[in-house]
């Protein structure tokens, strides 16, 4: 798919907005005991490794692809590059726990919807230490809260191996965001799937295994 079909693609399907409504977000969840206060998430986290993912974006239908670089460049900060796969880059920036700075986007991208979306999506997936408020857990994980503005995170770590599964980013009554994880080892996801419940856009990312 040529460069200019995917950016038009990417504008006109975010600037879509389908609103959804759920019950409250800890309804099936049974409140435990704070066991810590802080979560640190090792899976991009380590300043000497590329992370270099193969990308497959669906929005509203349409399937596009490319390839997501990110790479940790201070202890607060991380560069992230989208391309084409053929190399074209799209969109540079970095982005930590209070800034973001777009160094580069091609003009058909630069939309302040898509910019936002990609903003809290990455900084949510990025992220690599959660302060904790509250304590749940289901049949199958032990869920952490943690407090975000005016929005909530909840990390899901599987009672079975204790390792991160997926992090939820939720209003006080309905779920906005699910990142779910395959890992390959404690430290590393070979798998991320980015997941929106009031926009209809999926971003899925496989590790690019060179061969």
């Amino acid at each position: 798919m040529q460069k200019s079909t995917i950016q038009f693609l990417l504008i006109n399907c975010f600037l879509a907005i389908v609103l959804v409504s759920c019950g409250s977000v800890t309804k099936n969840y049974t409140p435990k005991k704070l066991d810590k206060t802080a979560v640190e998430v090792p899976y991009f986290a380590d300043s000497k490794t590329d992370y270099v993912y193969k990308t497959n974006i669906t929005v509203y239908g349409h399937e596009l692809s490319g390839i997501f670089i990110a790479k940790k460049v201070n202890d607060t900060t991380h560069r992230v590059v989208f391309t084409t796969e053929f190399g074209n880059k799209l969109l540079d920036f970095e982005i930590s726990e209070k800034t973001f700075k777009v160094n580069s986007i091609v003009s058909e991208l630069d939309r302040k919807i898509l910019i936002n979306t990609l903003e809290e999506d990455f900084r949510l997936l990025l992220k690599n230490k959660y302060l904790i408020q509250e304590q749940f857990e289901n049949g199958e994980s032990v869920i952490y809260k943690s407090e975000d503005g005016k929005r909530d995170n909840y990390l899901f770590f599987s009672k079975k191996d204790q390792k991160l599964e997926k992090v939820v980013r939720s209003s006080k009554t309905k779920e906005k965001i699910t990142i779910t994880f395959t890992l390959e080892n404690d430290k590393f996801a070979e798998k991320v799937v980015i997941l929106h419940q009031n926009i209809k856009l999926k971003i899925a990312l496989n590790y690019f295994k060179s061969e």
